[in-house]
């Protein structure tokens, strides 16, 4: 069902593209800017991102077959990427799956506009969002109904990501780092059992354990 695939899809997305830690990260990136170049910032960001991922979306079926890579393989290792990065969450621990690294971190500072790098890639359309946005897509198998639920998803969760950006300064005062941390432990719960199932999907269709 459409639905169910929108719902798996923006779960999925919504843990690797994280828009409440991308929040705070952007306020203390953009914490010396204006509030209008925050806002350009934002929607640069945001929009050069959606293109990474779209881009993807149309071609990730073709670089599978470039490459010679099987959709029972994606599922395992998207699957195995996906869960590392749960782990993170749930732990609050950091890594390079859905941010920056401490060298791109002190890059990041060091520039006057951030809405390409770091801000676009990695910390939005960063590995873990591209894995997802491939798996998902090769998932619906030309089902345009469902290729159609995970750009719908896609595409929500960038705008609310965009909208988390624009009030990324009042969110973090409201919410805190501890009101942050439980919505990102939750979501990274939820993300977990997701990436097990891929798992096990992958392995029961490449028919290692007799189908």
């Amino acid at each position: 069902m459409p639905t169910e695939t929108f719902l798996i899809a923006f779960t999925t997305f919504f843990a690797t593209i994280g828009p409440a830690d991308l929040a705070l990260v952007f306020a203390g990136l953009t914490s010396r800017n204006t509030a209008a170049e925050r806002r350009v910032f934002a929607l640069r960001g945001t929009l050069v991102a959606a293109a990474i991922l779209l881009f993807f979306v149309v071609f990730g079926n073709a670089l599978l077959s470039l490459f010679g890579i099987t959709l029972p393989a994606l599922k395992i290792a998207g699957g195995v990427l996906l869960f590392l990065i749960s782990m993170d969450m749930v732990f609050a621990r950091h890594s390079g799956g859905t941010g920056t690294t401490s060298e791109e971190d002190a890059e990041a500072k060091t520039r006057a506009d951030i809405s390409v790098f770091p801000l676009a890639m990695p910390l939005i359309a960063g590995p873990g969002a591209i894995s997802a946005t491939i798996l998902l897509v090769t998932g619906a198998q030309g089902d345009e109904l469902k290729v159609g639920a995970v750009v719908a998803a896609l595409l929500a969760i960038l705008a609310l990501t965009y909208l988390a950006l624009l009030v990324a300064i009042p969110i973090q005062r409201l919410l805190g780092f501890t009101g942050l941390s439980v919505v990102s432990r939750i979501i990274g719960l939820l993300l977990a059992a997701l990436s097990v199932q891929f798992i096990l999907d992958g392995l029961k269709a490449s028919g290692l354990f007799g189908g």
